[in-house]
């Protein structure tokens, strides 16, 4: 697949997830990525601040009850160790040592839970707190690799989820703050993980003077000050992943 329709396959499904209108569309479209990723799951999974939960995505079912059947939530080290940092973390780097851990992780993989597995939590407005899990079996090396080509890809493809998912919330009032555009979310999530402005422009391909026009249109789009003000509005309201 050439990177154009790459791009142009990437924004189709960004499309989709901002015209969708219920909750059970984002079940077709995470089926769609994971054939389109030749991945064994993938899975958008959030836990609002009162506790309320949704998720989707493409686990067999019988993992999903006895997931809940036994409060794996409390336990799961996937979980527990995303909702300590902000950066997505691959399953390797957690913490697999206890013995509920392990058992936990027997119980997946008895369920067909791939042995790799890379999530990006996500923090959305009111304690809102969310991860987009991709995983799958294969060696150290492949995942490796996988994770390296198609990390900037999976971020934006969980602030959409998770923006569908709080615009579709029950009774949730907007927030006023306009969407950024995809271009502005990259250039957001850029230098909110420590980019320079040059750095920025040189991956997204784009001139410094372009560059400007993305912060400054972000910047009014979410009422900042200056561009460290826009960063972290747009980390605070879930409009960004980091």
């Amino acid at each position: 697949m050439g990177f154009l329709e790459k791009v142009l396959q990437l924004d189709d499904v960004i499309g989709q997830l901002e015209c969708a209108e219920h909750l059970e569309e984002l079940q077709s479209v995470i089926e769609w990525l994971r054939d389109h990723y030749a991945v064994d799951d993938m899975v958008y999974h959030w836990v609002s601040s009162n506790g309320t939960q949704y998720g989707c995505g493409t686990y067999d079912p019988a993992w999903v009850q006895r997931y809940l059947e036994k409060g794996y939530l409390r336990i799961d080290p996937v979980v527990l160790g995303c909702y300590q940092r902000f950066h997505p973390v691959d399953w390797k780097r957690l913490d697999w040592s206890g013995k509920a851990a392990r058992a936990f992780l027997n119980d997946a993989v008895a369920h067909g839970v791939g042995n790799q597995g890379y999530s990006i939590p996500i923090r959305g407005p009111n304690g809102q707190f969310a991860l987009f899990t991709v995983s799958h079996s294969c060696d150290d090396a492949e995942w490796e690799s996988f994770t390296e080509i198609h990390r900037r890809d999976l971020i934006l493809l969980a602030h959409y989820f998770n923006q569908t998912a709080l615009k579709l919330e029950p009774g949730r009032t907007p927030e006023p703050t306009q969407p950024l555009s995809p271009r502005e979310v990259e250039t957001m999530t850029l230098l909110a993980v420590g980019y320079s402005r040059a750095q920025v422009a040189e991956t997204l391909s784009i001139s410094e003077h372009t560059l400007r026009v993305y912060i400054e249109s972000a910047r009014f789009k979410l009422g900042a000050m200056n561009t460290t003000h826009a960063v972290a509005r747009a980390i605070a309201r879930g409009q960004i992943v980091v």
